[in-house]
């Protein structure tokens, strides 16, 4: 067997999104002499990054405080306008924001791509000396002796779908770090294994998650505003008592960014994420939008909604989490990339502190006390409970009470506890309450199938590996989740992975296509039975999103 190589840094990241990227940038910009790395599984910077995006600068303006005059692409579009809407099946009815907390308003916001700002930043951080690795995704936790995190290894290049290695094949390689931050995103596979290694989330409530699918359209110029910011609610999730809701942001170069979150905690298992966000573009008021234009992306990311309560313990021995990682969303304000980053850019400092003490390999409890002192704390609490209320209350009157315990809590006046949630897995309910839900089918202007649509998010992965997506027991979906629940994976997937086949010849058996998954983390959430365990594929594969 090959011996793998070792690398040793300060500090290694996990992962290339905003948190990581702002981490890298402040441990130089504080210490210009400690070695630090990042590894990213997506082929470049930015290939992996999905998200509407507006913008909170807060966070940017800490790290970079002259971004705006330094080529930063989301200084390009300001907030200009900002519209909100709740529909029906062929009706709008436009909400003031008069009745909003000061805090849910989009002035001084930015529109644009995710993206395109982690490519730049990851050009902010390189200039620095930061050494950043695309197509390396960290596959493994190593520990020492007492237990703590050392670093990551790489995965295997070059592993055949049966195990055996090809002529191309190559050892990962081991990143030993004084400190790793992981910094994977909404369900990262590491972080997974790390919050039940140290027991993270014992003293919190469950994480959720909702699943957001997104596209990007170039528009007639005439009807493209640019800087206008729209969200909606109601229509269509409200006809299966679920809840969620659609964005259609204006962007730079006559293109809107336009996408759908359905909840996951969605009761009814023929609920269709990809279908209700297909119907979704088809309402009179946002097909006027797109006709005329052409589709050029497509994408899918789940996205943290749990909140503060379900903020894990941030440190351990040797690393810490940062970004999505531990999930710092802000659920009613649509923004987490501000959070984001300033988590890493706290984990950055405390890193630096340790350094400078000659410490390595300990538990950075300050970064976690730092995190819940922070302005990140305060900004979630505020709304902790906007989550829970809708969800349990349902869109219309969860949405009245969000309103007033955000209220509340603005004004000091009583504010509810923070509430409890309970998994998405656990809220899918047995097939047989149900009756299944007739989509329409798509007419390839503004709808489409789901294969063709991930055609437009440019996903590759070499066919010939192991599987990523690990069935703990290959006779579940079979056994439980066809017959049960009526096969909810071959819905929830956005990206047609898994398909139920012979089942009208009686043998049914549940094929995964494994290179269409555009890396969402949908399956690892949402599986009934949690028997469905996403791990890295071979470095580089998945979306290669442009400008998302």
């Amino acid at each position: 067997m090959s011996e793998r190589e070792s690398m040793p840094y300060d500090v290694v990241i996990v992962g290339g999104g905003p948190a990581g990227l702002a981490a890298s940038i402040r441990v130089k910009q504080l210490n210009p002499d400690l070695s630090v790395c990042i590894l990213e599984k997506g082929s470049e910077i930015g290939a992996h990054i999905l998200s509407g995006a507006v913008v909170d600068p807060k966070a940017l303006d800490e790290l970079l405080p002259e971004w705006r005059t330094m080529g930063c692409p989301m200084a390009e579009v300001p907030v200009t306008d900002n519209w909100h809407w709740v529909l029906t099946k062929t009706k709008k009815y436009a909400i003031p924001h008069w009745p909003m907390p000061p805090f849910m308003s989009n002035d001084g916001n930015y529109t644009g791509s995710l993206g395109n700002l982690c490519r730049w930043l990851a050009e902010q951080a390189t200039e620095l000396g930061v050494e950043i690795f695309p197509g390396f995704p960290a596959a493994e936790v190593l520990f020492n002796e007492a237990g703590a995190v050392i670093g990551v290894a790489t995965g295997d290049m070059g592993v055949a779908k049966d195990g055996s290695h090809k002529p191309d094949y190559q050892p990962g390689m081991e990143l030993h770090a004084k400190y790793t931050l992981f910094a994977e995103g909404a369900r990262g596979s590491l972080t997974k294994r790390l919050k039940q290694h140290f027991d993270l989330e014992r003293d919190c409530q469950p994480q959720v998650y909702g699943l957001g699918i997104k596209e990007l359209w170039d528009i007639d110029p005439a009807k493209h505003v640019p800087g206008r910011v729209l969200h909606t609610q109601g229509w269509p999730l409200s006809e299966s008592n679920s809840w969620g809701g659609g964005f259609l942001y204006h962007q730079a170069n006559n293109q809107v960014a336009l996408g759908f979150v359905t909840a996951l905690d969605y009761a009814n298992p023929y609920v269709y994420p990809y279908e209700e966000f297909q119907r979704w573009k088809q309402h009179p008021e946002i097909r006027a939008i797109l006709e005329g234009g052409r589709r050029v992306a497509y994408g899918a990311r789940a996205i943290n909604e749990g909140g503060w309560q379900s903020v894990p313990r941030l440190s351990f021995p040797g690393g810490a989490l940062i970004g999505c990682s531990a999930g710092f969303v802000n659920v009613p304000r649509i923004k987490g990339s501000h959070t984001a980053m300033k988590s890493g850019m706290l984990a950055a400092e405390a890193i630096v502190a340790a350094a400078a003490a000659g410490r390595e390999h300990d538990d950075m409890v300050e970064y976690d006390a730092a995190v819940r002192e922070s302005w990140i704390a305060k900004e979630l609490k505020l709304v902790q409970n906007a989550q829970p209320l809708v969800a349990k209350f349902g869109g219309a009157w969860g949405t009245i009470l969000a309103g007033a315990d955000m209220w509340g809590r603005v004004l000091k006046v009583n504010p509810i506890k923070g509430l409890k949630h309970h998994t998405d897995a656990e809220a899918t309910q047995r097939a047989d309450l149900y009756k299944p839900i007739a989509y329409p089918k798509p007419d390839g202007v503004i709808s489409f199938d789901r294969l063709t649509s991930v055609s437009f998010s440019y996903t590759n992965h070499e066919e010939d590996q192991p599987c990523h997506l690990v069935l703990k027991d290959p006779e579940v979906p079979t056994r439980v989740n066809l017959p049960l629940y009526a096969g909810p994976e071959a819905r929830f997937c956005p990206a047609g992975v898994y398909e139920f086949v012979g089942v009208e010849e009686g043998t049914p058996r549940l094929q995964i296509n494994a290179q269409n998954c555009v890396h969402c983390k949908t399956c690892d959430i949402k599986d009934k039975t949690q028997n469905i365990d996403w791990v890295t594929p071979e470095g580089g594969g998945g979306p290669n999103y442009p400008n998302m």
